[in-house]
């Protein structure tokens, strides 16, 4: 039987459903999830209060669209070490439910279709900056930083803070400091909250040679990159008040849920000063708490952005 052969019978044992089921999974909706969750309040602050319900959905179409093709196309070039990774082993190209060109097609589709929607119905701006996110996720990310450098993370994880800028460009066709702030948030909580996930997987990324930092270096100095991560997030979290401007209710939740974040953080640094193997740091449960932390910030921005309470300054 011949490779085409092959392949042809392989896409028979799988149902349309499943097929389907594929392609959605190629596009990891619990990420694109996060991302959106974080484009509503931004958008809602830009208008303080409720932005037209068109914009809105055509906003959260486009931005859909352009992380699932960012997603796809990340599958699609790390198809290689996800089959050997135990996280990675049911993904769509590992199990066989899509094919490579597939995969490939389907990603670049969705990336050309978000800049098309984008331009075409809510504006340029947004449109281009749609396409950055994509081409900065997949090239300088995947491609580039992820197998070569301990600080991947770090820079790619600039890719998952273009949400908000595309979501302040939609309502006001410009970008503005408060945007950025948001942006700086953003990019400094994704090193403590995905260097935890790392340290779980650390073995995973260590079999496929790639260098995540928990990989390379020890609970001890992830710890304390951790520790250094949050407080300048924090930090930053606490500069949008007068930028914004912000009301009581966001500032009150950017001081509890960043103390509680330093808490926690703080807390890994201290197990890993104790622990001998990564496996008794407890990792997941800054993880965890990082995902509220994120969640819970950007419902005060939109509560606050509701309310049109007097600004703190």
């Amino acid at each position: 039987m011949t490779a085409v052969e092959d392949a042809r019978v392989g896409r028979t044992r799988w149902t349309t459903r499943q097929r389907l089921a594929g392609f959605v999974g190629l596009t990891k909706p619990r990420i694109i999830e996060l991302l959106l969750m974080t484009t509503v309040p931004t958008m809602m602050l830009a208008q303080r209060g409720l932005p037209p319900l068109w914009l809105l959905g055509a906003t959260l179409v486009g931005g859909s669209l352009a992380a699932g093709s960012a997603n796809a196309l990340n599958c699609y070039l790390d198809r290689d070490i996800d089959m050997r990774m135990h996280r990675t082993g049911k993904r769509p190209l590992v199990t066989g439910v899509v094919t490579p060109r597939e995969a490939l097609v389907f990603g670049l589709a969705l990336g050309a279709a978000s800049v098309v929607w984008l331009g075409l119905v809510v504006n340029p701006l947004s449109a281009v900056l749609a396409a950055a996110a994509i081409a900065f996720y997949v090239v300088v990310y995947t491609m580039g930083l992820k197998r070569r450098t301990s600080q991947n993370i770090v820079w790619g994880g600039a890719a998952g803070c273009m949400p908000v800028l595309i979501g302040w460009s939609a309502v006001t066709d410009s970008l503005s400091w408060a945007p950025w702030v948001l942006f700086a948030i953003i990019f400094l909580w994704t090193p403590p909250h995905y260097w935890p996930l790392s340290i779980k997987y650390r073995a995973d990324y260590a079999e496929v040679g790639v260098p995540m930092l928990p990989v390379v270096a020890s609970p001890l100095v992830v710890g304390r990159q951790v520790v250094a991560y949050a407080w300048a997030m924090v930090a930053a979290s606490l500069v949008l008040v007068p930028v914004a401007p912000t009301g009581w209710v966001y500032a009150a939740a950017a001081v509890v849920l960043g103390g509680w974040f330093l808490v926690e953080s703080h807390g890994l640094l201290r197990r890993a000063k104790r622990v001998e193997t990564a496996d008794q740091v407890g990792a997941m449960r800054l993880f965890h708490t990082s995902i509220s932390y994120l969640t819970l910030l950007f419902l005060a921005i939109a509560l606050d952005a509701v309310l049109h309470l007097p600004p703190v300054f």
